[in-house]
């Protein structure tokens, strides 16, 4: 399905935000929806198109950044392949969703994470087709939700209000996804920041905005270990010093601990480009399988086509043979019809003729009989009295 009234929305935010429950409930399809805060999409995912208000919507559900399942990096390798791999073949966004719950009410960490790489997914100037939309207003009472919903518009969220961003509330019913959707569905599809940087630009992962910050994020997390292994280094020096052997083991065990982690946290940055390009593959992979499968659909459709003109003609030809064989039978008919007619007629005709000669005949019959009476008989076996006998026997 394609052209003006085809439309793609992606649904970004934290994990157990709500945003396969919000999919499912517009679209009717059935992704699985994990428990609490506990993620259950693990890779980007389409739903089928459906029809809302004339146009052909379909919703892209993809995992938050503190999936419990994968790691940042794998997270922004996977939606940075999707969205340049679906841009590479035309395909734009008309709006993103952010989902957030109005349960939060605290912005910790990991919120102002996500929406922090949201901000750098989007860039600025597509703020204008980005809706913030608050949900699980069942869980908080209600006064409490709009106190909340008024922090949200003034602090947290207000530099992308500003900008063209808008705010609405998810109510947890179908109609409720439709709605929100109705904001975006006539909206002029944007390129996304990450889009044009990897597509346009032709940036590697890293040196995307999203990328930038993730490794921020990542030099962030190392140094904090660092800090800590050191203070852990001063507390084994102590140790050894006291000749606490305990502790120096458990601190010792500590340190390889984290040292680890640092060793991780410093090969994240080769990792995403290398998680990124087995993304793009496995997303070409499944494209090329698409393709191949709906070329093998276009040649069953062929084969199936070309057998209903076979048949078709089929029974034209048959249609004309049977026309041609009823022709013949009403001719016949026809013929038979006539020839009974003239038959008829012809039988008309000798009875005529027939009749005319009884009357003929009986007139004959009546001049001889008057000649009979005035002349005398010639002899018995006279040619007179033959006639009158054969007509007699004729007549009865």
């Amino acid at each position: 399905m394609t052209g003006a009234l085809s439309i793609r929305i992606a649904i970004m935010g934290p994990s157990g935000s709500g945003k396969t429950t919000f999919i499912n409930e517009a679209s009717g399809t059935d992704f699985a929806v994990g428990k609490g805060l506990e993620s259950c999409t693990n890779e980007v995912q389409a739903t089928k198109p459906f029809k809302l208000n004339g146009r052909e919507v379909t919703l892209i559900d993809t995992p938050g950044f503190d999936d419990t399942s994968r790691s940042d990096t794998d997270i922004l390798a996977m939606i940075g392949a999707y969205l340049s791999q679906t841009y590479e073949h035309g395909a734009k966004l008309a709006g993103i969703i952010y989902m957030h719950r109005i349960s939060d009410f605290r912005m910790g960490g990991t919120n102002k994470r996500n929406f922090k790489m949201f901000r750098e997914l989007c860039g600025e100037s597509t703020l204008r087709n980005v809706l913030i939309v608050t949900n699980m207003w069942s869980e908080v009472a209600s006064d409490l939700g709009e106190i909340r919903e008024k922090e949200l518009e003034n602090n947290f969220f207000k530099a992308v209000l500003d900008k063209g961003a808008r705010m609405l509330r998810h109510e947890g019913t179908r109609e409720s996804t439709h709605r929100v959707l109705r904001y975006l569905i006539h909206n002029q599809p944007a390129t996304l920041l990450i889009q044009k940087e990897l597509v346009n630009e032709h940036k590697n992962i890293v040196q995307t905005s999203a990328g930038s910050e993730l490794t921020r994020v990542l030099n962030e997390q190392r140094e904090r270990h660092e800090e800590v292994m050191a203070q852990m280094r001063k507390d084994m020096e102590a140790a050894i010093r006291d000749k606490d052997l305990e502790t120096k083991e458990e601190l010792k065990e500590e340190i390889r601990s984290k040292h680890d982690q640092i060793l991780k946290l410093q090969g994240e940055k080769d990792r995403l480009e290398a998680e990124f390009k087995a993304a793009k593959e496995r997303l070409d992979a499944r494209i090329s399988a698409m393709e191949e499968k709906h070329r093998e659909q276009g040649r069953t459709v062929d084969a199936l086509q070309e057998q209903l003109e076979m048949e078709r003609k089929e029974r034209e030809k048959l249609a004309v043979e049977q026309e041609q064989k009823e022709q013949r039978l009403r001719r016949l008919e026809e013929d038979n019809a006539r020839a009974q007619e003239l038959e008829h007629l012809d039988s008309v005709r000798e009875l005529d003729r027939l009749a005319a000669v009884r009357v003929e005949l009986q007139q004959e019959l009546r001049k001889e009989e008057q000649q009979s009476t005035t002349e005398p008989e010639v002899n018995e076996g006279g040619l007179i009295e033959n006639v009158v006998t054969w007509v007699r026997s004729w007549w009865s």
